[in-house]
């Protein structure tokens, strides 16, 4: 998805070729396949090769995908999740990364931004 979605368009040898692990053209057509079945790529077809693009941007599936986690891992609560980040975070944050989280923090509470 990251190949994708940092080309806008890939085919399966241009995901391939991005890729540090260079897996079998085959497993990298089976993955872009069942991406596409789970609803997150769809193709276009050029000449004979299959061109996969993105079906949600960036932002959306991330949210989706966070949602999910959220829901799995943390029974929903983004305190939990928020914390567990922190906990397993190697580096400090910022005084730019606390002012951001404490912005959306006020946020969420319904203050102001």
């Amino acid at each position: 998805m990251d190949v994708v979605y940092a080309r806008g368009r890939a085919t399966a040898t241009e995901v391939r070729a991005m890729l540090k692990s260079s897996p079998g053209q085959s497993a990298v057509r089976a993955m872009l396949r069942i991406l596409e079945e789970k609803g997150f790529l769809r193709h276009e077809v050029q000449g004979v090769t299959y061109v996969f693009l993105p079906v949600h941007s960036k932002t959306t599936a991330s949210r989706s995908a966070m949602r999910r986690l959220l829901d799995t891992f943390y029974d929903g609560s983004a305190s939990g999740a928020m914390a567990a980040l922190l906990d397993v975070s190697s580096v400090k944050l910022s005084a730019k990364e606390r002012a951001r989280l404490l912005q959306l923090i006020r946020e969420a509470e319904g203050g102001e931004r």
